[in-house]
């Protein structure tokens, strides 16, 4: 799996990754497969200068970003993640967290993850990689509504001691 900047011209490649209405099931945006609704994500994406691009064997698989406008002092977001189905439970979301938590923290001091209160997939997904529940909440504006967010967090001390820490490890070997 590689992550990369993503672009504009990522667009059909990306749409076609997330035009699976079974990616959606189940998330707060389970509209997002549609043209005009994952359009609006993916230049929100864009626009906000640390959308990532995922790949595997060639083929683009999801994305995700680094995001600072719900932050506060000293962190980062992580997240709006997607990967396709044929890329769930083979450890790849796990490597893509790792890469970008591990980044994040030699520039911040903790990650967040907005997860939608009733998305109970990624909310597991956060725990099994360290995150933990926070008492913070965010509303989001989606294209279904607004979507009241939890908030989980990962801190260099966390990680470390966490399930993501081997996989950063090997990314230089």
């Amino acid at each position: 799996m590689q992550l990369r900047p993503a672009r504009a011209a990522d667009w059909p490649a990306l749409f076609a990754a997330a035009s699976d209405p079974g990616i959606w099931a189940g998330h707060p945006a389970s509209d997002r497969w549609q043209e005009p609704v994952f359009r609006a994500f993916f230049e929100n994406g864009l626009a906000s200068g640390g959308m990532l691009v995922a790949r595997a064997g060639g083929a683009v698989i999801g994305s995700s970003r680094f995001d600072y406008s719900r932050c506060l002092p000293g962190e980062v977001e992580v997240g709006w993640t997607f990967l396709a189905r044929s890329h769930w439970g083979g450890g790849v979301n796990h490597a893509m967290k790792a890469l970008m938590v591990g980044h994040a923290l030699t520039k911040v001091d903790s990650v967040m993850l907005m997860i939608g209160d009733s998305n109970f997939r990624s909310r597991t997904a956060a725990e099994r990689i360290g995150a933990v529940l926070s008492a913070r909440t965010a509303t989001a504006e989606l294209s279904t509504g607004p979507v009241v967010h939890v908030i989980y967090s990962i801190g260099r001390a966390g990680f470390v001691a966490g399930p993501l820490a081997p996989l950063w490890a090997q990314r230089i070997s």
